[in-house]
């Protein structure tokens, strides 16, 4: 369309914007850009709620508080939900001007899928929308709101290759090489503690040399890349996995170390005892599939959300094992000078019967044997039962709804990877 003015005026809802022609032609929002390519005011109509073609002004009745935390996305990059408003009604307004779910931050995008899950959505119509089913289809096209360039731009994307799985194929076929490793390295160690293993590996030796060098390489390789790619290097150090990726690669080159040397670990003694304890910290590697493993994330958030009421679960059950080996020490111990059970010698030992028998396991290796002590158990058993049932409510709502965000989230990565596959 031929502008009648080299400066056109957005009026949403009220609230008035000028650009100029050039800034509208190349504008982050799917939708204000289309209004360079517009040949008639009828189309001009289909983007806009009205069109005053003397003052060159295109008027959205839309939120206009919403539309500036918008703005304020096309300026800085970062895009959260307006304080006091619905998150549903302000994602409506994100996907009329073109922007999808993915572009809010992070925080904000669990509060979205939360509110998602809550009421059983999936996606927004696009009648709760408002746009006409071109407009939802052209909306629909990646939007870029910060065009980074050269080594920033690289080093974003080699980060999300190597720290979301389901950001493109490169970074599920990464995924997928990261996994076979942690379970050809889980095997290996396995099936070094096996009785038969000292005698067969005479004969592997090498073999064995070969496939624990290269995982540990491709782990090494693996975790330096990370590093180096991360936005926050202190971030990077301090998550809990990397730092068992840490020590887990570790003892590895302090073993090889030390046999160049010719002092090799096995006979340093306290030493070497540390060195295989290190070594077999290896085996929370399998931590690392939480990343490709929907339930594994949802164990996972699940206990991170939920630690005040583990911390309850937890107060609950020593509370009850205080007072109980108490009186179980006392009843089987204390009272009978003639006939002690040995069993309960002491409170920490007793201590060992109540837990037992509150989480209802009862291995049978001690047991009470006065009248007293028998009543105890009973209400000991009883008791654990209710206890431990209390804060599990809390706990499965939890999970449950740690498991739809998940699933939402997943399900919005995998629509990304489609789109960008059909490109």
């Amino acid at each position: 369309m031929k502008f009648g003015k080299s400066i056109c005026v957005l009026n949403v809802g009220g609230t008035r914007y000028a650009f100029t022609r050039e800034v509208i032609r190349d504008f982050p929002l799917r939708r204000v850009s289309r209004l360079h390519a517009c040949a008639t005011e009828k189309e001009v109509l289909e983007l806009c709620d009205d069109y005053d073609k003397d003052l060159n002004e295109f008027f959205f009745d839309r939120h206009a508080q919403a539309f500036v935390f918008i703005m304020l996305y096309v300026r800085s990059g970062k895009l959260r939900f307006v304080p006091g408003v619905c998150e549903l009604s302000f994602y409506t307004e994100m996907l009329y001007w073109g922007l999808e779910s993915a572009h809010l931050d992070s925080c904000c995008q669990k509060r979205l899928d939360d509110r998602m899950s809550e009421i059983g959505l999936d996606t927004l119509s696009e009648m709760d929308v408002g746009v006409s089913g071109d407009e939802s289809q052209s909306s629909g096209e990646p939007v870029q709101p910060i065009a980074l360039t050269g080594r920033a731009k690289w080093l974003e994307k080699m980060r999300k290759t190597f720290e979301e799985p389901n950001s493109s194929l490169l970074a599920q076929l990464l995924a997928l090489v990261s996994v076979i490793f942690v379970l050809i390295s889980m095997i290996m160690m396995c099936a070094s503690t096996l009785p038969d293993w000292d005698t067969a590996k005479i004969n592997i030796v090498e073999e064995q040399r070969i496939v624990e060098a290269v995982c540990i390489g491709w782990f090494t390789a693996e975790c330096t890349l990370r590093f180096l790619v991360a936005r926050s290097k202190w971030d990077f150090i301090r998550r809990p996995l990397n730092i068992i990726d840490v020590i887990a690669i570790t003892p590895y080159y302090v073993t090889m170390a030390l046999s160049r040397a010719g002092m090799p670990g096995a006979g340093l003694g306290v030493a070497g005892v540390i060195l295989r304890v290190l070594r077999m910290m290896r085996v929370f590697w399998l931590m690392k599939l939480a990343r490709h493993f929907l339930g594994l994330q949802t164990l996972g958030l699940t206990l991170t959300r939920c630690y005040r009421e583990m911390v309850m679960l937890m107060v609950f059950v020593f509370v009850a094992m205080a007072i109980y080996s108490a009186l179980a020490q006392l009843l089987e111990h204390g009272l009978n000078l003639e006939a002690q059970n040995p069993d309960y010698a002491s409170i920490p030992a007793a201590a060992w019967w109540v837990i037992i028998s509150m989480t209802t396991v009862g291995y049978g290796d001690v047991y009470p044997v006065t009248i007293g002590g028998r009543v105890l158990g009973g209400m000991c058993v009883v008791s654990g039962i209710v206890l431990l049932a209390l804060p599990i409510t809390f706990i499965y709502h939890s999970f449950v709804q740690c498991y739809h965000e998940l699933k939402l989230r997943s399900a919005r990565c995998t629509r990304n990877l489609a789109m960008e596959l059909l490109q």
